[in-house]
């Protein structure tokens, strides 16, 4: 049922997510003000992205994720999403923490980047191939 997130876990496992931009060239002032930093997000990341996409759009039920994570115990905040065990935590909880980690994105740049970094999204990801093994 997830193969369409847990292919990437191959290709996630080689830790290349993309880099950071910093404006090294404007100086700060009203004619060249500095522009915030940035993650350009490799290919895999992207693809990743769209794949999250394409499994909600295909399963709808999961939009809700912020509903799912709060009756799972878990907070839409990134110390509550990495530290979460999701051992024992079903498909439709994992898919609202990937759903959350993609949508947090869009409020706070690097939030996506900072969860590869730190395993949280491999985790995820290897646990819904460990429930799609199961059944």
């Amino acid at each position: 049922m997830y193969e369409i997130l847990t292919r990437h876990i191959p290709v996630l496992k080689k830790g290349e997510y993309g880099e950071w931009v910093f404006d090294t060239k404007n100086g700060g002032t009203l004619e060249h003000p500095f522009r915030l930093p940035f993650v350009i997000y490799s290919e895999s990341v992207n693809s990743l992205h769209e794949d999250i996409y394409r499994f909600v759009d295909a399963h709808p039920q999961h939009r809700r994720y912020s509903e799912i994570l709060e009756k799972n115990g878990l907070e839409w905040g990134m110390n509550s999403m990495t530290g979460a065990d999701v051992s024992q935590k079903d498909g439709e909880c994992v898919v609202a923490l990937l759903l959350g980690a993609d949508r947090a994105e869009r409020f706070s740049e690097g939030t996506l980047f900072k969860l590869l970094e730190n395993g949280s999204i491999l985790r995820w990801l290897i646990r819904l191939k460990e429930i799609d093994e199961k059944e």
